[in-house]
């Protein structure tokens, strides 16, 4: 009978050295190097818009937003990853690790996908959670336009805002700016909903 071998422990600056060697982005935690699940032709489209539209809204006010090739740690748990969309706001901080990964995000948006929803809301989110600087999460949706906006208030409380509908337009409190979903899901063409079958009788 085989026995299992146990995966040999990566330390950080070992992941850092083989992820700027590597050709698919890969995150890192506990010593352990995971791929980052790839993303659909809608999934991109999504990002890239949000990105646009937050820059462009966010002109002049000291912050910027970047896509899913900048790295974020998370200091307090030693997570590295890649969000879909970050916005980093003046001054920058980076890793002590490594200076192109940054430390300080003020807003988080994820685009939810069926393989990675239940780690975005759950395990992923608790982790941006224990970044100091990280005060607003935003969720948006592929299957219909949904937004979920997540503001952490001065006493450390989270409050959840869904938005729905094309004609909506979600409030982002940490960066003072409204960003409207029809920008957000500019070009995306929904799939159809699956029709309920007829309960027999």
């Amino acid at each position: 009978m085989a026995i299992p071998q146990k995966k040999p422990h990566v330390t950080v600056e070992e992941y850092l050295i083989l992820e700027r060697e590597a050709e698919d982005k890969s995150g890192y935690y506990n010593g352990e190097i995971f791929a980052m699940a790839g993303a659909s032709r809608m999934h991109c489209l999504i990002s890239s818009n949000a990105i646009r539209e937050l820059g462009n809204r966010l002109r002049g006010k000291g912050c910027t937003p970047y896509g899913s090739d900048l790295r974020i740690e998370i200091p307090a748990t030693g997570l590295f990853t890649y969000p879909d969309v970050s916005v980093i706001c003046e001054p920058s901080l980076m890793s002590a690790h490594d200076a192109e990964t940054a430390t300080n995000p003020t807003l988080i948006l994820e685009v939810l996908s069926d393989s990675t929803e239940a780690y975005d809301r759950g395990g992923k989110f608790a982790n941006y959670r224990a970044l100091t600087s990280f005060r607003e999460y935003v969720l948006v949706s592929q299957k219909e336009p949904l937004v979920e906006v997540f503001f952490r208030h001065d006493d450390g409380t989270w409050q959840l805002t869904p938005i729905t509908g094309l004609g909506a337009t979600a409030r982002l409190q940490s960066l003072n700016i409204e960003l409207p979903l029809a920008e957000i899901y500019y070009n995306v063409q929904f799939p159809e909903p699956t029709p309920l079958k007829p309960v027999a009788s």
